[in-house]
């Protein structure tokens, strides 16, 4: 019997992290962009929950709250009922593969309020954080079947990281699934952004 090899998350970065100012995502009306407030970890623990996120309490999230840079988790706000609709957090992640490295974290969206963008927002937030805190390595992790969020992170220009060769065939599938064009030569193999083609 053959061991099957340990699965490997997705990775993408953001390759144009020299723009000093990216873009705004708008949000929709009724709702607003906000960041932690004391007092936020319930309504964040049910958000997780609804999102399919299990497990999430006062020791889960200690060690991610010592990792989220000051003013950097973002909340997208129900106004008129003060629900949390999405969510994301800006975490420095350094590892031997992202040196001084940015991870955009733990992105999540209430069901009841899909579709609407707010998932986008929140990453953009996320972005422009890491940007004005001197970032230069901001990436992700994500998995195969949640193909609404890679669409998001494409749609805000996160490219994939194609860091082992088993990645091309991954997001070929991925890129067919979503019907987006498919263009690995222009993603880079390293952490290395100038690799990518502008």
């Amino acid at each position: 019997m053959v061991d099957e090899a340990p699965y490997v998350q997705l990775q993408m970065i953001w390759p144009r992290s020299e723009v000093a100012d990216p873009f705004r995502v708008p949000l929709p009306m009724g709702y607003m962009l906000r960041t932690y407030r004391p007092g936020d970890e319930a309504a964040f623990f049910h958000l997780m929950h609804l999102a399919g996120f299990e497990g999430w309490d006062e020791p889960t999230l200690r060690p991610w709250k010592e990792r989220i840079l000051p003013e950097g988790w973002f909340f997208a706000v129900h106004t008129e009922t003060g629900t949390l609709a999405a969510t994301a957090m800006t975490t420095h992640r350094a590892n031997d593969e992202h040196p001084f490295g940015g991870e955009l974290s733990w992105v999540a969206g209430h069901p009841e309020h899909a579709g609407k963008g707010l998932g986008r927002v929140v990453c953009a937030a996320v972005v422009r954080r890491y940007l004005a805190a001197g970032y230069r390595n901001i990436y992700l992790k994500t998995d195969d079947q949640r193909l609404p969020a890679i669409k998001s992170y494409l749609r805000l220009g996160f490219v994939p990281l194609l860091f082992t060769p088993e990645m091309v065939n991954r997001w070929e599938t991925i890129f067919t699934q979503l019907n987006w064009t498919y263009t690995p030569d222009d993603w880079p193999v390293s952490r290395d952004f100038h690799m990518i083609k502008e």
